[in-house]
This record gives structure tokens, C-alpha cells and sequence, in this order.
């Protein structure tokens, strides 16, 4: 892991197109700028890593739980159509 200090209002490089600004320091908390193309993904960790179990979750559903999803939703809507 590369390890920089940079101070409020500095910046550093990733690459030609992707600069992470330090915006504010407050106690133990920084506040990161980041620019980058709109195609790049930028996610908090918690987020990135949500993101990817569920894109796990979906790569291993089978065509039957795709099935069965469907009907739960046409069956939820008549329900609800009816409860009206």
C-alpha cells in the first residue's frame, strides 16, 4: 500500500484522469474530493462490497428462482389489487 501525507487542499493522481482532493480535515475524519471520468465507478467500501455480494447473489440464482420470483410478484399484485 502506497502511504502519501498531503495537506487540506492538496491533491494526488491516479493516473491521467482520477484526482482525489483532501477537502477537509476534522479531528480523525478526512473529507476526499474525488474527480473521475462518469464510466468510473466510486463507491464507499461498505457500499462496493454490498454491491458485489449481491451481484454474486444474482449470478447464482437458476432460471427456476427467476420463475418462482415472478409468480411471488404476480401473486403480490393481485393481492394487492384486490385489496383495494
Amino acid at each position: 500500500m502506497l502511504v502519501l501525507s498531503r495537506q487540506r487542499d492538496e491533491s494526488i493522481m491516479i493516473g491521467d484522469n482520477i484526482e482525489i482532493t483532501i477537502v477537509d480535515i476534522r479531528g480523525d475524519k478526512v473529507r476526499l474530493g474525488i474527480a473521475a471520468p462518469t464510466e468510473v465507478p466510486v463507491h464507499r467500501k461498505e457500499v462496493y462490497e454490498a454491491i458485489k455480494r449481491e451481484n454474486l447473489s444474482a449470478a447464482a440464482m437458476k432460471p427456476d428462482d427467476l420463475t418462482n420470483a415472478a409468480e411471488r410478484d404476480a401473486s403480490d399484485r393481485n393481492r394487492k389489487r384486490d385489496a383495494r
